[in-house]
């Protein structure tokens, strides 16, 4: 089976390399690639700022007559993304950096300024110490003394790293640690404090209120329990009549008040004539009652039934029909 990418050739046996035509390109050829921005730059002609790492597609080309230590320096080519402004620059093998040419400026390049500034005063001072005895004995006492003073300061340092190597680190945490042991007990005790007030105050107020109702909601003096009137009954309202049952009106109801209790009337003896007058009293009329006592009925017994008083009456009528 065949592999799918194949990057060795089929060579015949008579192939001649020297045979295939050489094509003559420029040396100044572009070429196109895919980079991205190596530095934050500003457009000189609409000031848009361009980021570092934004990709681009660019030109690329061989700068000319330009090479450090046998190293090509190429040129790009970019535009701006606001107005189409074309923007170059190029690398910097000596300072593995890139360097801008023109179309726009460098930002954010402080480290790099202040390296080129000590770059200068190291060269400045080389060449005067050149062809200047008296300049390079003075650089050697300002070094020499520059010197001094670091280790002086040094020393010092050192000194009171030993004055504190004797510190005892675990006694300083120990008396902090009950430091804020007796710090947190005194913000508890006074917690505690406003708490027990609070509740004071609240327990007073509430005794205070409880005090005024007392006052307010007092009871009367009990009045000694007067006797009942018997003619109370008479002012009060009459009760709802109870429903009377079917036996209770051919019969009667067995209460102490029966509706039956009416019509019974007690036996009584006949009334002797009066005679304290010597004159015999006259006879009663026949249809009328021969006693106003007779006419009345009888009164009713506390304990008698109804039944009984019905046949008492039911006696009384035997007795009347037998005289």
């Amino acid at each position: 089976m065949s592999e799918r990418k194949v990057l060795n050739k089929y060579y015949p046996p008579d192939f001649d390399p020297s045979k295939i035509p050489k094509l003559k390109l420029p040396k100044d050829r572009q070429y196109v690639v895919r980079l991205m921005a190596p530095f934050n730059m500003r457009c000189k002609t609409c000031g848009e700022y361009i980021y570092k790492g934004k990709k681009f597609n660019a030109r690329k080309e061989t700068v000319q007559n330009e090479v450090y230590l046998g190293l090509p320096i190429f040129r790009f080519y970019i535009k701006c993304t606001r107005c189409l402004a074309e923007i170059t620059f190029k690398t910097d093998p000596e300072n593995t950096d890139y360097t801008m040419e023109h179309g726009a400026t460098r930002n954010f390049q402080a480290e790099k300024l202040l390296e080129e500034e000590e770059k200068r005063v190291q060269k400045e001072r080389e060449d005067e110490e050149l062809n200047n005895p008296m300049k390079v004995l003075e650089n050697r006492t300002k070094d020499s003394k520059l010197e001094m003073e670091v280790l002086e300061n040094l020393q010092e340092l050192k000194d009171l790293n030993q004055r504190q190597a004797h510190v005892d680190f675990e006694a300083m945490l120990r008396q902090h640690r009950l430091s804020e042991e007796e710090r947190r007990r005194q913000e508890q005790e006074e917690d505690e404090q406003e708490t027990a007030a609070l509740l004071e105050e609240a327990r007073k107020r509430r005794l205070l209120e409880d005090s005024d109702s007392e006052d307010e909601a007092a009871p009367a003096p009990l009045q000694p329990a007067l006797r009942p009137n018997p003619t109370a009954i008479l002012d009060e309202a009459p009760k709802p009549k109870r429903k009377v049952e079917v036996w209770e009106q051919s019969v009667g109801s067995l209460g102490s008040r029966p509706p039956l209790s009416r019509l019974v009337v007690v036996k009584k003896a006949k009334a002797e004539p009066d005679c304290s007058n010597g004159q015999p009293q006259a006879a009663p009329a026949p249809g009328a009652p021969q006693n106003r006592k007779e006419a009345d009925p009888a009164p009713l017994t506390p304990g008698a039934s109804s039944l009984s008083q019905l046949g008492a009456y039911l006696d009384s009528d035997d007795s009347n029909g037998s005289n």
